[in-house]
C-alpha cells in the first residue's frame, strides 16, 4: 500500500520555465522531484496543484507524491530542512503531510488565487516582482470590467489557442483592483485557469483603463471568444499564485494535529 503525501511550497519563477516538466528546460517539478529522490533515495513523482507559466512565482504551491514507505512526522520534517538546505534559494519547501489516497493535490483544489502586481514607479529592485506601467489609468473603470468577469463562465477569448483544455468554462467567485501605495494590484480567485488567462485578462483590463476601449467593447471582447480581439498578455514576472483551496485538506490536516497529539500523550502515559 502506498501512502500520500503533501508538499507545501514557494517559488520565485523567474529563472524556471513553470512548473511542468519540459525537455531542455529548467522546471520546478523536476528540480524539486530530483532533490526528493535524492534525500528518499527512491524514484519520486510529484503531481503539481497546477501549471504556472515561465517566469510566473508562488507564494503558495502544493504537490503529492506517494511512497511505499509511512513517513513519520520526524522523518518529514527531516525531508523538509534537507530539502531546503540542498534547494537553492528561489525554491522553498514548508511542509509535508499526510493526506487521504484520494487528495489529489491538482484535483481536490476548489478554488485558486492569483496576484498580478503593476507598479506606477520604475522600481529596479521590483524588476522581477512587478510590471512597470506609466500612463494614467481608471481604476474605476478597471474594476467594473473585474465585476462583470464574475457574470461570465465561458473565457474563450483570454485562453491561449490550440492547448489541450477540454473546455474554457471557468467560475470566477472574486476580481478586484487595489491600489497600495505605488502599486496596482489585481486579486482573481475561480474554481480553475486557462493557460494565460490572468496575464490576457490583465492586459485587456488594463486597456479599459487607458480608455483604448470602451466598457461595451470590453464586454463585446468577452463575447467573441477570440484571442485575437483581448487585449495582449501582460508579462509574467508580476503574477502571484497566492492560494490553493483544500476544503479536504484542512479536514485531513486538524486530524493529523489530533493524531500527532495523541500519539505524544500515550507516550506521556507510559513513562
Amino acid at each position: 500500500m502506498n501512502h500520500r503525501y503533501f508538499i507545501k511550497l514557494a517559488f520565485d519563477g523567474t529563472r524556471y520555465h513553470g512548473w511542468q516538466i519540459q525537455k531542455n528546460a529548467r522546471t520546478v517539478q523536476q528540480v524539486l522531484g530530483d532533490a526528493c529522490s535524492m534525500i528518499l533515495r527512491e524514484p519520486v513523482k510529484l503531481t503539481g496543484c497546477g501549471r504556472t507559466d515561465t517566469g510566473v512565482h508562488a507564494r503558495e504551491f502544493y504537490a503529492h507524491f506517494e511512497t511505499a514507505r509511512q513517513l513519520a512526522e520526524e522523518e518529514r520534517q527531516k525531508l523538509v530542512y534537507q530539502l531546503n538546505s540542498f534547494l537553492e534559494s528561489d525554491l522553498a519547501v514548508y511542509d509535508c503531510f499526510p493526506v487521504k489516497p484520494r487528495v489529489h493535490a491538482r484535483f481536490s483544489a476548489t478554488a485558486r488565487t492569483y496576484q498580478y502586481v503593476i507598479t506606477r514607479f520604475k522600481d529596479p529592485f521590483q524588476v522581477h516582482y512587478s510590471y512597470y506601467l506609466f500612463g494614467d489609468l481608471d481604476l474605476d473603470m478597471m474594476n467594473q470590467g473585474a465585476v462583470f468577469l464574475l457574470s461570465i463562465s465561458d473565457f474563450t477569448s483570454f485562453s491561449k489557442v490550440n492547448t489541450d483544455t477540454r473546455t474554457n468554462i471557468c467560475r470566477i467567485t472574486y476580481a478586484n483592483w487595489e491600489q497600495t501605495g505605488d502599486k496596482l494590484v489585481f486579486t482573481i480567485r475561480a474554481d480553475r485557469f486557462l493557460r494565460n488567462m490572468v496575464r490576457a485578462m490583465v492586459g485587456t483590463l488594463l486597456d479599459l483603463g487607458a480608455g483604448k476601449i470602451t466598457f461595451d467593447e470590453f464586454r463585446q471582447v468577452v463575447a467573441s471568444k477570440n484571442r485575437s480581439d483581448a487585449g495582449e498578455s501582460v508579462p509574467a514576472c508580476g503574477l502571484f499564485l497566492v492560494k490553493v483551496d483544500y476544503p479536504e485538506l484542512d479536514l485531513t490536516e486538524q486530524c493529523s494535529i489530533v493524531a500527532d497529539y495523541l500519539e505524544k500523550l500515550r507516550i506521556f502515559s507510559n513513562w
